[in-house]
């Protein structure tokens, strides 16, 4: 991984854009609905830029850069058609320690931005880290056409019920599980009014459902794009993952990132395994080889009626 992923708050904090072409026209919108309170360095400027400092959405400098205006901003950006001035705006940025990308120049870069889909509160971002632009647009194309038009309505909802839903369920794990019910109700996708919501929030206290631990079996092979949409929903649900030393981490790799992890070395140290975890009344995917025939395994496996899935 050659980026570490973060999102930062710039919410009300100085940012300075050198550039007043298309290219900052771009960076200019993505910071000002962050919040950052932009000032942009450049002789002229796009008209949209013009139009945004009329309305004092950003402060226009009309002016060539110099180094002495780089004083008190949290973040820089590079934006003109100049590499050797770029190249100064970057240097003078690292000399006090200010985060700056200088566009289309990733050697010249503290970070980059990735590809963004926006759903109100909901952000996914996606990069490549450089490398193959056309793949991440592709990839956000493909995910803008199955996420939700909703997503943002139900995160609102879920923010406003943050306080309400800790007198309802005292746990972080009843809270979770209750969540992962109502999030994955057949409703949740059609929903467009948040009466509707409220509704199945309430229907889903009132079954008052207690939390209750499971187990699911999980056959690996070689090919990780052979498990089912199931498992993986299931995967993900886990708090708890079990796997040998010759499973695939890709596998593991695809379970909640937040569960934990455990290594067994035989089926006997599994066994006990899964009895803890049974007596915490915890969620558990184990990863066993394919075809595995062990009669220890098949006797755990049949104990409790378990959910068995396979990759092919």
């Amino acid at each position: 991984m050659r980026y570490f992923p973060i999102f930062i708050d710039l919410n009300n904090k100085p940012v300075l854009v050198v550039g007043g072409g298309d290219v900052a026209c771009r960076k200019v919108d993505m910071l000002l609905r962050a919040g950052a309170k932009v000032t942009v360095i450049s002789p002229q400027v796009h008209k949209h830029l013009y139009q945004l400092a009329e309305q004092e959405l950003l402060l226009w400098v009309q002016s060539f850069y110099q180094t002495d205006m780089l004083v008190d901003y949290v973040q820089v950006w590079a934006t003109t058609d100049n590499p050797e001035l770029n190249h100064k705006v970057h240097l003078d940025a690292k000399a006090q320690n200010i985060l700056v990308n200088v566009v289309d120049d990733t050697p010249y870069c503290d970070f980059i931005t990735p590809s963004m889909i926006n759903r109100g509160r909901i952000q996914i971002a996606i990069s490549s880290g450089g490398a193959s632009p056309v793949l991440i647009r592709y990839l956000r194309e493909k995910l803008e056409s199955i996420l939700p038009q909703n997503l943002s309505l139900l995160a609102d909802f879920g923010a406003s019920k943050r306080n309400s839903i800790k007198d309802e369920l005292g746990s972080v794990d009843e809270r979770r599980k209750f969540w992962e019910q109502f999030f994955t109700s057949p409703i949740i996708d059609k929903t467009i009014d948040r009466k509707d919501l409220e509704v199945l929030y309430n229907q889903i206290l009132d079954q008052k459902s207690c939390v209750t631990g499971s187990q699911v079996w999980i056959e690996y092979a070689d090919d990780v794009e052979l498990l089912s949409i199931k498992s993986l929903r299931l995967m993900q649900q886990s708090e708890l993952v079990l796997y040998p030393r010759d499973c695939p981490f890709e596998f593991i790799d695809l379970c909640r990132r937040d569960a934990d992890r455990e290594q067994y070395n035989d089926y006997s140290q599994l066994a006990s395994l899964l009895e803890h975890a049974k007596t915490d009344r915890r969620r558990v995917s184990v990863f066993i080889p394919k075809g595995s025939h062990d009669n220890q395994l098949k006797l755990m496996r049949g104990s409790d009626n378990l959910l068995k899935i396979a990759a092919k």
